[in-house]
């Protein structure tokens, strides 16, 4: 197996899980509670990653950090190097990518919680953010565990968008689904069986742990 690949996915995985919950918790948490009629929109535009083509992302993150961009020449003026291609575009692609891995159950986990306890809350004179920190986020572990395995074991996977964002330089982009890919190409199925024999358990051990999440925090039947 590829060991400096799957490290380097590791390392990404970690990065892109905490990046994302630090990101998605307020916005999961406007997008539970907020009123306004265009919250709608926004949560259209976080979901789009799960129903478009990576390939189609991958596209236009290519197009809006190279070097012909303002973000590219932003990046090159400010480091001397480009952008794509590298470690930091896998990390923006993946943060993207699996954004929706991370707000959508936390959304689920505020949308379930008593109206009533964040009310008194608001009552008692507590700010939004005390609030959120408070009361939210304590009570919505399993939210939070959840959008952490998700986000985590999707980023371990991915392929498309960080292959066109990245490329396939080995120890700085050659994530291990890459790696898989290039044991295909090159006919070496014995180390791109026991790679993907390794990622699915992997994502066994990851829908385990995440349904025994759900069923621990979810409603137990009546007996």
């Amino acid at each position: 197996m590829d060991w400096e690949a799957i490290a380097l996915s590791v390392r990404l995985a970690v990065l892109t899980t905490i990046i994302l919950l630090v990101i998605a918790v307020p916005l999961a948490a406007w997008l539970a509670f907020s009123r306004q009629r265009w919250t709608v929109i926004v949560e259209a535009i976080v979901a789009l990653p799960l129903v478009l083509p990576p390939t189609v992302l991958g596209y236009y993150l290519l197009v809006s950090l190279g070097n012909q961009s303002p973000i590219g020449r932003w990046w090159v003026e400010m480091t001397g190097t480009p952008l794509v291609f590298t470690f930091n575009a896998l990390l923006i692609a993946s943060v993207l990518h699996s954004l929706p891995f991370a707000v959508q159950p936390l959304l689920a986990s505020f949308s379930a919680l008593d109206k009533r306890m964040i009310e008194a809350s608001t009552v008692l004179g507590r700010r939004a953010g005390t609030t959120l920190w408070r009361v939210v986020v304590p009570l919505s572990r399993t939210g939070f565990a959840t959008a952490a395995v998700l986000t985590f074991a999707h980023t371990i996977g991915e392929f498309g968008v960080v292959l066109m964002v990245g490329g396939n330089i080995p120890g700085q982009t050659r994530t291990v689904a890459i790696s898989i890919y290039d044991d295909v190409q090159a006919f070496d199925y014995a180390s791109a069986g026991r790679t993907s024999a390794a990622l699915l358990a992997f994502s066994l051990v990851v829908l385990v742990t995440t349904y025994a999440l759900n069923r621990r925090g979810g409603p137990a039947w009546p007996r």
